[in-house]
């Protein structure tokens, strides 16, 4: 059961008619499930922009629970994550993995390396050439300014593709802001540039202002990862983009079955039938007539959530806990990068249908019986919250 402490729980949407975006005061309030606290790290939005979609694992007071370098981590390690998701391959350095991602991360290049040291990941550094930090015109330098729920969202997205693919190049491109408008033209930057995968752990309302940032999430041949959401049953932009894959969320626990893990539908993550966006030719499901969210899925429950090298409040590196879809749109875009395929949208996804693991139970919400329940229940095959389910090896990752 999901309780609200404080503040009520705020939804990520677009207010539509204004033309840019910006905070509308702190983040959401602290809820509790799962046995923890969380909240979430960005602030509510106005306007044509965008929330991230991370959540820290905090205390009753909202506080996040944190150890510095050497102490206690709490959370699933990149080993856990490798072993639960079938994952052996490593990338090539040949491939580029692009996290974007809004405003600066003043020490984005350090933090990474105490991640990637602590799991044993080679060194991803800007002198070896496997990291790079870009502003939004594809410049290094002149970042924006940080805002440290929008780094601690870099930090987790960085830790994430690195957990998937620790031999991929590594971009963080950082737009001025969170509205669309920027988001859309680091994307577009981060393609231009070379970038294989992108990844985009933030999204709003599915909503009318925003589809006319369509043709930035559309570039073939490269994979445009986006979160669903964690606001449970409702889609959201730019995941319902037909050309993004769309990634859900789950609950995940180890187990004594053969495969070690089991997972259900973490209630938090997005799902829906867009209001917006036409279906695209490989998306058969039969209840829903236009674009269904979401495509695949991956750990997302903050209760289940994963070890994140971060800054805390006043920007010192942490070890903290995370959650939200957040942590699963960029471990799939990681996934992609590990295989290093010709990606065709989410189309290379449902020619491999079948050889997920199938998310068969839990909701995210109330939704309509019969035919249409499967946009916010777990069902044998495929569903709204997870998709065609979570990865089971890299091999359904590419061609």
């Amino acid at each position: 059961m999901r309780r609200i402490l404080s503040g009520g729980l705020l939804s990520a949407a677009i207010v539509f008619g204004l033309s840019s975006g910006a905070y509308a005061g702190g983040a959401e309030g602290v809820q509790f499930s799962g046995g923890v606290y969380h909240k979430a790290v960005c602030g509510r939005v106005v306007g044509l922009a965008a929330s991230c979609d991370a959540r820290v694992v905090t205390d009753r007071s909202g506080h996040p629970l944190g150890s510095g370098r050497g102490g206690r981590i709490a959370g699933y390690s990149a080993t856990d994550l490798r072993s639960a998701y079938n994952i052996s391959a490593n990338g090539s350095s040949s491939t580029i993995v692009a996290i974007v991602d809004a405003f600066g991360y003043d020490n984005a290049e350090s933090d990474l390396g105490v991640y990637r040291a602590q799991w044993g990941l080679p060194a991803c550094t800007t002198a070896n050439g496997c990291f790079k930090k870009l502003n939004q015109k594809g410049q290094q330098g002149n970042y924006p300014a940080q805002d440290i729920g929008w780094a601690q969202e870099s930090a987790l997205d960085l830790d994430m593709a690195s957990a998937m693919c620790p031999n991929c190049q590594l971009w963080l491109v950082e737009s001025n802001t969170n509205s669309f408008k920027n988001l859309a033209a680091a994307v577009d930057k981060a393609v231009e540039l070379g970038a294989h995968v992108v990844s985009n752990s933030y999204g709003g309302g599915d909503g009318h202002g925003a589809t006319k940032y369509e043709p930035s999430y559309n570039h073939p041949g490269v994979a445009i990862t986006a979160s669903s959401g964690d606001s449970g049953y409702g889609s959201q932009t730019p995941a319902a983009m037909p050309h993004v894959i769309a990634v859900g969320g789950t609950h995940l626990v180890k187990d004594s079955s053969t495969r070690g893990w089991t997972e259900t539908v973490w209630r938090g993550a997005g799902s829906g039938c867009s209001k917006n966006y036409d279906k695209p030719s490989w998306q058969t499901d039969k209840g829903c007539k236009t674009r269904m969210e979401a495509d695949v899925s991956a750990v997302a429950d903050p209760a289940t959530g994963v070890a994140v090298f971060a800054p805390n409040s006043q920007g010192v590196g942490t070890w903290l806990r995370f959650g939200g879809t957040s942590v699963s749109a960029p471990l799939i875009g990681g996934i992609f990068g590990a295989n290093g395929g010709t990606v065709n949208d989410a189309a290379t996804l449902y020619a491999a249908a079948g050889t997920f693991n199938d998310v068969t139970s839990g909701s995210n919400g109330t939704c309509k019986g019969g035919k249409k329940a499967y946009y916010c229940n777990g069902a044998v095959g495929y569903d709204g919250p997870t998709g065609l389910g979570t990865p089971n090896g890299s091999a359904a990752f590419g061609n």
